[in-house]
């Protein structure tokens, strides 16, 4: 009878093993035994038997009987370093034997579970968070014109067929001073009504005005003076708006980021040395922010005072911006 009570004993608890990814796991069960609860601190580290981890210490290896339990946690990987509570399973055996058997209850990151709250540990690590910002100039690559034909008229189908000629010449125009390479579309149509607003009296229509604004993307910038005069000439009157963006602005992001994150490395390491230690690692890098260059915008009041001119169009420089936050650990 009692060999029977051992053998059911001994199947259930292998049963149990095999649930938690220790296939061909067996135990030898003994009744008389006390179990205790014990504390170990070490390194997380994959082991040969099937989905099997352990904790490695100082002095020994605890092989983890149910390390599915702690699997979904974002710490729990190979090298980490861990506190675990539980009970060890002396008679357990698996098929490789690759450290005592321990079944754990709860189990943390080391580093978390002091109470000093300082960014010490008991290593002599200190963890310091600084940010590193960077800007970088680029020449813009873009231009991008926005120019109109405003029309008038006592009737909305004047100004709007008079609107229709010159936009229609001022849009060849543009196209054939930008070249082949720029875009020219429409964005913006409108005719409204003029009214004039007199006292205690309701407004009156005096003539409508049609609006018709075009959009010129250009890459080549040493043609923008020359499409400006084009425009006007054929029949433009009102220049909106004239800026400078960088299309392709990778290689500048680029830029900006390394030089955002080697400022933030050197700012940990001043730290480091003002403390007396040194950057052993960066354990985080996160981008904090990018911040896309900021158009540059022509002034359209000097652009209109000289359209009787040929149109002078200065390029300046864009400013790309990057930072970065970064968590460096300190030896002491």
């Amino acid at each position: 009878m009692t060999r029977k009570i051992l053998f059911t004993l001994s199947i259930f608890v292998l049963c149990a093993l095999v649930g938690n990814n220790f296939l061909g796991t067996t135990v030898k069960a003994n009744s008389a035994e006390s179990a205790k609860d014990i504390t170990v601190r070490g390194r997380l580290k994959r082991t040969v038997e099937a989905g099997g981890w352990v904790v490695v210490t100082e002095k020994e290896k605890y092989l983890i009987l149910n390390s599915q339990k702690f699997a979904n946690e974002k710490w729990f990987t190979e090298g980490s370093e861990v506190e675990a509570t539980g009970e060890v399973k002396a008679g357990a055996i698996t098929i490789y034997m690759e450290g005592t058997p321990f079944e754990v209850h709860s189990m943390r990151p080391f580093e978390q579970s002091g109470s000093d709250t300082s960014g010490a540990d008991s290593r002599g690590l200190t963890r310091v968070l600084v940010n590193g910002d960077s800007i970088v100039q680029a020449q813009p690559d873009t231009a991008n014109l926005a120019i109109s034909v405003v029309t008038q008229g006592k009737r909305a189908i004047e100004a709007q067929q008079e609107n229709a000629n010159r936009s229609d010449a001022v849009v060849r125009a543009l196209k054939a001073a930008a070249g082949a390479g720029a875009e020219v579309k429409t964005t913006g149509y409108s005719v409204q009504p003029q009214r004039v607003f007199k006292e205690n009296q309701p407004p009156t229509i005096t003539g409508y005005e049609a609006r018709n604004t075009v959009m010129v993307t250009m890459g080549d910038l040493t043609k923008v003076g020359a499409v400006i005069d084009a425009a006007v000439q054929a029949g433009a009157n009102d220049v909106d708006s004239i800026s400078f963006t960088l299309r392709k602005d990778r290689p500048a992001r680029d830029q900006a980021l390394a030089e955002a994150t080697r400022a933030a490395v050197g700012k940990a390491q001043v730290i480091a040395s003002a403390i007396g230690g040194r950057v052993t690692r960066v354990v985080e890098v996160q981008e904090e922010g990018f911040m896309r260059p900021r158009p540059l915008q022509g002034d359209m009041a000097e652009v209109r005072t000289m359209m009787k001119a040929s149109t002078p169009i200065e390029v300046g420089s864009l400013d790309v911006t990057a930072r970065v936050q970064l968590i460096a650990e300190i030896e002491k």
